[in-house]
């Protein structure tokens, strides 16, 4: 067989592989299938002395390395979490990082929801709730998947902070490559919302007046 010819069967292999990459849905398998059809459009190029074809497919090669690495340790990541990992631990990867001053309000009630944080260092403080937010804490997810995505409260920050900022782009990308992300989301979700409603269970307890005794 010439080098033309196996030139052609590689390059209907990668051609074919890649075709298939774009009909799969789940990410992982997606990236190694379209990493191999890389390889062997690159093999294609190489003797069929197409310089075009192998630059590309060499150069998407790394990219493609990249990415199957990453999405490889995010669903090892969610395989090993247990029920009780913060899910800071296997999110904050995906993050990016930023700081804001002393001062600054991150988002006002009613705001549409754009991201959601992790603070490193520093304190944020939910205004309407006057509740203090320490280092470690997740918050502004369920604006995210709230029905008209807005902010449910204020967030300000009462110190200079670092945070880590996940966009709503980003965490349906990540759902995306890996759908076992949106059980533990939900179960962050479930938790935020039973401890609002505790915290407001109790604060309707103290502003109820007591019942007057029955008269007899």
């Amino acid at each position: 067989m010439s080098n033309f010819n196996i030139a052609y069967f590689f390059g209907f292999i990668g051609a074919a592989l890649m075709v298939t990459s774009y009909l799969m849905k789940s990410m992982l398998p997606l990236r190694v299938v379209a990493l191999v059809a890389c390889l062997f459009l690159v093999l294609y190029g190489y003797l069929a002395a197409a310089m075009p074809t192998l630059l590309l497919y060499g150069a998407l090669i790394p990219i493609n390395i990249k990415k199957t690495l990453q999405i490889h340790r995010l669903v090892q990541a969610i395989k090993n979490a247990k029920s009780d990992t913060p899910i800071s631990e296997w999110l904050l990867p995906n993050m990016t990082r930023r700081t804001a001053k002393a001062g600054t309000t991150l988002w006002n009630k009613g705001d549409v929801a754009t991201e959601m944080l992790y603070l490193e260092a520093g304190n944020l403080r939910l205004v309407e709730y006057d509740q203090e937010l320490a280092p470690g804490s997740l918050v502004g997810e369920i604006g995210l998947f709230a029905p008209d995505n807005r902010r449910t409260l204020t967030l300000e920050c009462t110190s200079d902070c670092t945070l880590y900022s996940l966009s709503a782009e980003g965490m349906a990308r990540l759902y995306y490559q890996n759908p076992k992300l949106g059980f533990h989301v939900m179960r962050l979700i479930v938790a935020r919302l039973m401890n609002d409603a505790e915290k407001a269970r109790h604060a309707a307890a103290k502003t109820t007046p007591p019942l007057e005794p029955a008269q007899v």
